[in-house]
């Protein structure tokens, strides 16, 4: 196993052409060709995982947050995000992010989440819009079958539970080989006309160049013809937070202890009618506060996300200062904690032969302080 391989699983659970414009994903420190035998995976990189990773002999760090996210114009030993980077290099130690990309992934960060609630048959909340693509490509007829495969091995045909789906329609293909060329079909100078099948498939937009370079492999044309079109609406398979439904309805303040046990909150900040009852909720790991909207629109009883300023809590309310939906503010790490172990459920699913270890270090700076 080598880094670059771990990061190919990564990536293909949560492509990184999903993240977020602003973030910065990845391999962000390290040797892509470096051999690991033992992955220590957190939240967030902090001076205690360093050094628990190196007192482990694990030669890899997976975490949540990344480490480099805003630009960096230098790396030395007194300035703390180079600090953390410059004691990775000394330990030998490479470092991979997997942030909003593994947020947007279907099953991800709040999907996870959301089971921890015991939220049933999550959906994802807020969709990610203009991201699809069709692919159309034209194979002749005994052809058509490997040019599928092609297609839906790339990542093309991926409608919500459903992959391999595609369109096919009959045609008639027309074309001329020029000198030099050396067709599948048809002679150099001379006119030709193939039976064809025109194949079309949907495909998010970072995953168009794999199915070029898949449909080149496959197809039996020199130059194989590949369309692709832009397309409105809702993504099926990515986007943002989740939800679902309670097995049974129950009152806030029962839902706001599930919610702070579950977690393992000391405190919880809320807007909220005591006597409601909670059954639809919707969910977003970390600072979800964007998709408040979504969870409205949804018809969620409560919304459980993180770093809510005091102003924006008004945003729950109506215009007569009523809340419409209770608005739980759980902790940003509390909401995301999870994910260490998603993480390295997933390396060790896919690897079963690597180590893969969830820190023992409570990685958020904050503590909750209730006077016990």
């Amino acid at each position: 196993m080598t880094v670059a391989d771990v990061l190919a699983t990564l990536d293909a659970w949560a492509p990184p052409g999903q993240k977020a414009d602003f973030d910065r994903v990845g391999l962000q420190v390290g040797d892509p060709d470096a051999e690991v035998d033992r992955v220590l995976v957190a939240l967030d990189l902090t001076p205690q995982v360093v050094d628990e990773a190196a007192g482990a002999g694990a030669q890899l760090i997976v975490t949540h947050h990344p480490l480099l996210f805003k630009p960096v114009g230098r790396v030395t030993a007194d300035d703390p995000v180079g600090a953390l980077a410059w004691r990775l290099g000394r330990a030998g130690i490479s470092y991979i992010a997997i942030h909003t990309n593994l947020d947007a992934a279907r099953g991800g960060v709040s999907f996870a989440l959301a089971e921890q609630l015991g939220i049933e048959a999550p959906e994802i909340l807020a969709p990610l819009h203009g991201v699809m693509r069709k692919v159309v490509v034209f194979a002749p007829r005994d052809a058509a079958g490997a040019v599928r495969r092609a297609l839906a091995e790339a990542g093309a045909g991926e409608i919500g539970d459903y992959s391999g789906c595609s369109f096919s329609s009959d045609g008639t293909g027309r074309f001329r080989p020029e000198r030099g060329a050396s067709p599948h079909l048809g002679v150099p100078g001379e006119d030709a006309e193939v039976d064809e099948v025109r194949i079309e498939a949907v495909v998010p937009e970072w995953a168009v160049g794999a199915v070029r370079k898949s449909v080149a492999a496959a197809h039996p044309y020199e130059e194989p013809a590949l369309d692709v079109y832009p397309l409105e609406g809702r993504a099926t398979r990515q986007g943002y937070g989740a939800i679902g439904r309670l097995r049974e309805p129950e009152p806030l303040a029962a839902f706001l202890a599930r919610v702070r046990d579950a977690l393992g909150a000391g405190a919880l900040r809320y807007v909220g009618d005591d006597a409601q009852t909670v059954e639809r909720v919707a969910v977003c790991g970390g600072a979800g506060l964007s998709f408040l909207p979504a969870a409205l629109a949804a018809g969620a009883d409560a919304y459980v996300t993180s770093d809510v300023t005091y102003h924006r809590f008004f945003e729950a309310l109506d215009t007569e200062g009523r809340p419409r939906v209770a608005l739980v503010d759980a902790g940003h790490y509390e909401t995301e904690a999870i994910t260490e172990r998603l993480i390295a459920d997933r390396l060790h699913a896919e690897h079963p032969g690597l180590r893969v270890d969830v820190t023992a270090t409570r990685t958020s700076p904050m503590r909750t302080f209730s006077g016990a």
